[in-house]
This record gives C-alpha cells, structure tokens and sequence, in this order.
C-alpha cells in the first residue's frame, strides 16, 4: 500500500496539466463537464475549450465554448491536454480514450458522481490512518489491488492504473456464494436489471424480494420485468436513514438522485421496510445516498448478517467512508473490493460477508 511518502510524491491530476503547459481541452459535455469546469475554477487551471465526439458536435454553444469535434482537434495539429469530463464502459469509446492517452496528456479529475467536492491529495494524507485502516480490514489480494490502484487513480487522474479490473461475475460465484433461498434486497432497482442479475446467479430461486426504487419511469419499467414473479414486493421510495418525504431529481441516469428540490418522494428505511423480518443479502446502489441507507439498515445488519454488495463510488471518499461505516456497524464483516472496467473509477464496490 501506498505510505505517505509516496503519496507525496505522486503527481495529482493538476500537476499532471501544469507541467505539461499546454491548452486544455475538456472532452464531452453536460453534468461531468460542468464539475470539471467548476474543479478548474477552483484550481485557476485555464479551460481551452471543449472537444466532444464528432457525432455530438452541434452549433449550439456550452458555457461560452463552441463545441470541437474530436476529429478536428486531433487534426489541426495543435498539441493539448484533455480532461475528460463524462464517464463510459462501452468499448469503442473506453479505446479512444485509450489512444488519446496515448497521444496527449489526459486526465480524469475525480469529481464527485452525486453532491459536490472531488478528491483531494492533501485531505487523503489527513486520512491517512482511516486509508490504512481500510486496506487492513481488505480479505485478499485482488481486493488491496483494487484499493491501490484507485486510490492512485484518484489522485494522479492517470487511467493507466485502471488498467487490471475483475470480473463482474467473479463476486458472485468467490465471494457472496447465493443460495437457493434467499431473501434479497435490492435498493436501487431501476428497470429490474439487478433482479435478473440475482435470479440469474440463484437459477431462479429465491425465498423473497424486495426491490426499491425511487424514480417513477424506472419504477414503470421495474413493474412491468418484475411483476410475474411471485414472493417479490416492489417498493417505489427512496432508500434512506428514515422514513419521511424527500425530493429526487428528474435527470438522466447518473443525475438521478436525492436532491434538496424536485420532485416529492418517498422515503424508507429497510429497517421500516422489512419490519423486523429477516434478510440475507442486501445491493445497495443509490446514487450517493449509500451511508445514509446503511444507517437505515442498521438493526437488520446487526441482526441477520446479511450479505452487503454497495458501490464505494458516488462521494470522492466513498472507498474510505462507506467501510468504515459498515465496520462499525458489523465489526466481524470481512471485505472484498472489485471493479468492473469503466473509465474513472466508478463502479468500483465493496463486497462484505459475515
């Protein structure tokens, strides 16, 4: 694991641009470019303009930039930097940021995915006690390398330390072991993906689901995959530390979350939800709301032992955060940490076991 004098010594994503002292281009559009411009406010780094994929080039403007396709950046000739400001698992795409890499300094300056701040080198040396922690309470050597090398990633920006990622259905088969009779709770459904992916990895047996999710087009969507199964109970609210009415935003994908404004919505815990009754595995994946659902887990934790999948993604010190709060809770859990390719580092989770 890293010690803090090689934290030190890493170069951060800013560091990485100024030396370089070239113009700096941001490449895509919408929320992910709007932090990054925000993050370079905040760290007086002069934005060039914004480059976008040639298929999304418009003539509309986007904060004052006229929108560059790739294509005509990458031919002027020009030499430049690029901060990428939007997040993919598609190949082709994940590939040309690849060959970008290659040629020019790029960048991810790790923002946020829900609420504000980034990560930030300085505040991870004044957490170096909790980093090490964490590394600590980590059961095998895949998940210490997942740790180290997003940790580094979240500082330097450099995606070559994204390179080594796990197998999506490796958890399920090494770690969490799903029986035939389980009783899963699924926070966070959207259209019933991770239900499918359940059944798919229990060969369709199960003692009971409950699957919640708060925004009501997916909610729709959950209805209509799930509702010919039977023993499954469909729950349209916000996971949270408590019952009440809260507001969630209306965006598209990664925009959907719990908000301070929009529109009204439910709130539950699972500890209101199941009653007292008994789980033995819970997903958690609730767009940066994930601590305050293990709040409202709390009794049923401590009670059953569940098995616990969560992204440690969404908040810049989530990887840090969110184990430590689930030790406390359940000091005996062990831990393991994977990630699925996705450029940054999100879809990166902490997996936990009695």
């Amino acid at each position: 694991m890293l010690n803090k004098e090689e934290i030190k010594a890493l170069p951060t994503w800013c560091d990485r641009l100024r030396e370089a002292a070239l113009p700096v281009y941001i490449y895509g559009m919408g929320s992910g470019c709007e932090k990054v411009l925000e993050l370079f406010g905040q760290k007086g780094i002069s934005c060039s303009g914004i480059i976008v994929s040639d298929d999304h080039v418009s003539d509309k403007l986007f904060h004052g930039f006229r929108l560059r396709a790739l294509s005509e950046a990458e031919n002027s000739g020009e030499n430049f930097s690029v901060a990428c400001g939007f997040g993919t698992d598609i190949p082709e795409v994940m590939a040309r940021i690849e060959a970008l890499a290659a040629r020019h300094t790029l960048v991810f300056p790790d923002t946020a995915v829900a609420g504000g701040g980034s990560f930030e080198k300085d505040k991870l040396l004044e957490r170096y006690d909790d980093m090490m922690k964490v590394y600590s309470l980590l059961c095998d050597e895949v998940s210490r390398r997942v740790f180290y090398n997003v940790i580094r990633f979240k500082i330097s920006g450099d995606i070559s330390y994204l390179k080594e990622y796990t197998d999506p259905d490796e958890p399920f088969e090494s770690i969490l072991n799903l029986g035939m009779d389980e009783i899963y709770c699924d926070l966070g459904a959207y259209d019933g993906d991770t239900v499918a992916e359940f059944l798919a990895h229990t060969g369709g047996c199960y003692r009971q689901i409950y699957a919640v999710e708060p925004a009501r087009k997916n909610f729709a969507k959950l209805l209509r995959s799930c509702q010919q199964f039977e023993r499954i109970t469909l729950i349209n609210a916000a996971v949270s530390d408590r019952d009440g009415i809260g507001h969630f935003s209306t965006g598209a994908g990664r925009q959907q979350a719990v908000t301070q404004s929009g529109t009204p919505v439910s709130l539950r815990s699972l500890d209101s939800i199941l009653a007292g009754g008994e789980c033995s595995y819970i997903k958690y994946d609730v767009e940066g709301e994930d601590a305050k659902a293990l709040l409202g887990s709390r009794e049923t934790i401590v009670r059953y032992s569940p098995k616990i999948r969560t992204g440690i993604y969404h908040r810049p010190y989530d990887i840090i955060d969110i184990p430590l709060l689930l030790h406390g809770i359940k000091p005996d859990y062990k831990f393991y940490m994977r990630r699925r390719r996705y450029y940054p580092a999100w879809d990166t989770e902490l997996f936990a076991v009695p």
